[in-house]
């Protein structure tokens, strides 16, 4: 058995896929081409990168440090000629909020209000530091309305537990495809999940695999090695360490509480189907 989560894991189970209804849902997709945008990752790169500004390909590769260079630069700075950053993420929010509230399950005003009251307080206590992405999230202005905001602070947490695991990655020595491959090892998910939705191609799937087997971190059946089993670990640790700031804020009880009221909401949509698991987050059933 592996070590049993922490509590910053856990806050996160239970509030990705809050977040993740931007991704498996049809309205921003919709939204990002009646603003011009082409093709669905030409809405999600410039719907994600959005509060960062028009990047180039290359600065968007880094913020997107997951995903091959060359299918970001497919979407960036073409995306910018066709819908500046600010229309691109005001009609992003404003479909994520239709999304998120027609697929939520029924949840009273009031637990609602607690959960959004507690996730504002967890944003609060972030600190973006080497957090590029969740520092821009960050910034967007709060919505009007509850669900908004629910989905509006999932996501500064998301980002900024996000570009902590990539200062783990990074630390660790390995890029972001080489970060694609030992998460596949270690079973949890597919190589046909993450390469395809990635962007990698068998070439440079291969080389990176050869890369890892010189290190010592797989075997040549593409299987974590000791080795790379503790490599691994040790990401994992750090990226829950990283994303400390907003547990410390609210404190064990505060977590507790947050999870209590996001982990249903997460598990509905998982059961729904609205979130699959598994996905190439890597994302739970809370």
């Amino acid at each position: 058995m592996g070590p049993s989560p922490t509590l910053a894991r856990r806050f996160w189970e239970a509030i990705e896929p809050i977040h993740a209804v931007a991704y498996f849902t049809p309205e921003p997709a919709e939204a990002a081409a009646a603003v011009g945008l082409r093709g669905w990752w030409m809405g999600y790169f410039a719907g994600r990168l959005a509060p960062v500004g028009a990047v180039d390909a290359a600065t968007g590769a880094a913020l997107s440090f997951a995903f091959s260079p060359s299918k970001v630069a497919r979407a960036l700075p073409d995306a910018w000629a066709l819908a500046d950053p600010g229309t691109v993420l005001a009609t992003r929010l404003e479909a994520v909020r239709v999304a998120v509230a027609r697929v939520l399950p029924p949840v009273g005003g009031e637990e609602l209000g607690r959960l959004v009251e507690l996730l504002e307080r967890a944003v609060a206590g972030c600190g973006f530091e080497g957090r590029a992405l969740a520092a821009a999230w960050s910034r967007v202005p709060r919505p009007a309305d509850l669900v908004g905001r629910l989905w509006l602070a999932a996501t500064v947490l998301r980002e900024h537990r996000g570009d902590g695991h990539v200062v783990a990655v990074v630390h660790a020595g390995l890029t972001g495809i080489e970060a694609g491959l030992t998460h596949v090892a270690t079973g949890n998910v597919s190589r046909e999940l993450i390469q395809k939705s990635r962007g990698w191609t068998d070439p440079e799937w291969d080389e990176a695999r050869r890369r890892l087997v010189a290190r010592g971190l797989l075997d040549r059946d593409s299987r974590l090695t000791k080795t790379g089993g503790a490599l691994r670990r040790e990401i994992e640790s750090a990226t829950d360490r990283l994303a400390a700031g907003p547990v410390t804020t609210l404190g064990e009880t505060g977590v507790e509480e947050a999870i209590r009221l996001a982990a249903p909401i997460s598990r509905h949509l998982v059961d729904t189907r609205v979130i699959p698991v598994p996905n190439p987050i890597g994302a739970p059933r809370p």
